[in-house]
């Protein structure tokens, strides 16, 4: 399982000879401006909520390629009506796809479309295939339903956000590694903006202090599990 960072939240996954894209939010990042969307392979973009910067190249990716969306079941009619397709999901639930499974769990967030349609709950999602498991938070608070993960999963990785102001912070990220008994976590949803902006030296000693490893990749950069 190969994983790509692209900046802010988006991350491409090579899983099963499949290609996973994670809320793509590329050409409208400046900090991924040597990104381009045009060269990517995607057959499936998951999307955890339905913010600007989640989806901002959904369209134009889906139509280039016919990935497949998997979401709720309001983004997924939200796309079907532009005329891509979609495999509608919702928290609890899981589906085998070719790549492996996916369940949806609990993600404490806000979700709309920046035309101000309702984005349905925000989600977040454990992807698990050939004895591996990885969890993709989303946006997402502190939750205590993050307990109930390792109860189900023996997790490889954790992809957590950890810039604050929208979601959770380090200090909080490193609690959730806790509560989903992860050791090795990489950090998403930092340094796009300044409310989100982290010192990274200082985040790593944090995790590092609590006997965890926190992956801080750059733009285009490269992580196998």
């Amino acid at each position: 399982m190969n994983i790509t960072y692209y900046g802010h939240s988006c991350i491409h996954i090579e899983l099963n000879g499949k290609n996973i894209l994670v809320d793509p939010f590329i050409s409208g990042n400046p900090k991924a401006a040597g990104v381009d969307i045009n060269s990517l392979k995607v057959d499936y973009i998951l999307l955890t909520h339905a913010h600007y910067d989640h989806v901002w190249d959904v369209e134009a990716i889906a139509k280039r390629t016919n990935a497949l969306i998997i979401s709720n079941h309001e983004i997924v009619t939200y796309y079907d009506k532009a005329g891509i397709k979609g495999h509608g999901m919702n928290q609890g639930g899981s589906w085998n796809f070719d790549f492996g499974k996916v369940k949806v769990v609990t993600a404490i967030h806000s979700s709309s479309f920046p035309d101000g349609t309702y984005g349905g709950n925000p989600l977040g999602f454990v992807i698990q295939q050939g004895g591996k498991s990885i969890y993709v938070a989303g946006d997402t608070a502190l939750t205590m339903d993050m307990k109930l993960i390792p109860l189900f999963y023996k997790l490889d990785l954790a992809i957590l956000p950890v810039g604050g102001n929208f979601t959770m912070d380090i200090e909080e990220a490193v609690v959730a590694a806790d509560f989903i008994e992860c050791t090795k976590i990489m950090g998403i949803h930092y340094d796009t903006a300044e409310l989100i902006t982290i010192d990274h030296e200082q985040a790593k000693s944090t995790f590092s202090g609590k006997g965890k490893e926190l992956i801080l990749l750059n733009i285009g950069e490269q992580l196998s599990v």
